[in-house]
Formats: C-alpha cells, structure tokens, sequence
C-alpha cells in the first residue's frame, strides 16, 4: 500500500503532464486503475446524493482535469515499449478510432523495452 501511495504523489507531483521518458506497464495500469475507480465512486455519490449538480459538476472536473495526465501517462507507456507517442493521434482521428484504441491497448499491453531506448533508460 505504501508503494501505491508513493506512486501517486510522485506522479501527482513530478510527471502530472511530463511526456519525457518511460511509464512501466505497472505504473500504467495503477493510473488506469485508480482514475476507472475513482470515475466509479463518484457516479455512485452521484446515484445516493439528493444533490445531483455538485456531484455531477465534480465528476466533469475530475474527468477533464484527467485528460492532460491520462494522455501523458499512455505517451510514456508507448515509450515505453519503444513507440512514438504520435501513435495516440489514432485514437482521436473519426473513423478509426475504434481501431486504433485496440491498436494502442496492444502497445500498452506490450512489455518494457529492455535497458535503454531512445526515450531514456528503464525504470
């Protein structure tokens, strides 16, 4: 638990938007994990609260001040695995984005490139 919570104020406080370097598969799907289940609270709040607006108006902030740090974290992760982080381009493109999500859960599935790659050494 002490490991998960070293984590998250590492990367709360050092690589909230850093698009450099690496994210293990590991540090990758804790975020997912923790920002999925945090998405799940609040919709639960939401159903028992009699105040819908606040409820409603915290998730909406929670979920667009994600989406800078979401996007940062799947860059690193495809540097990870040694891809540019351009690929993340396929899932905002109309048409292909289907495809291309199952393209980039593949690339985030796939694991470490071992030592060293162009995007700086290994975690």
């Amino acid at each position: 638990m002490n490991a998960i919570k070293v984590y998250f104020l590492d990367v709360l406080t050092h690589h909230y938007v850093d698009f450099k370097g690496r994210a293990t598969r590991k540090q990758f799907w804790l975020w997912i994990l923790f920002y999925h289940l945090s998405v799940i609270l609040l919709l639960l709040a939401a159903g028992l609260s009699n105040n819908n607006d606040v409820i409603t108006a915290l998730l909406l902030s929670y979920v667009l001040v994600s989406i800078l740090p979401a996007v940062a974290i799947t860059a690193r992760r495809l540097h990870d695995s040694d891809k540019s982080a351009w690929w993340l381009l396929l899932a905002f493109i109309p048409f292909v984005n289907s495809i291309g999500n199952i393209v980039l859960l593949v690339f985030c599935l796939l694991p470490s490139t071992e030592g060293e790659n162009r995007f700086g050494a290994n975690n």
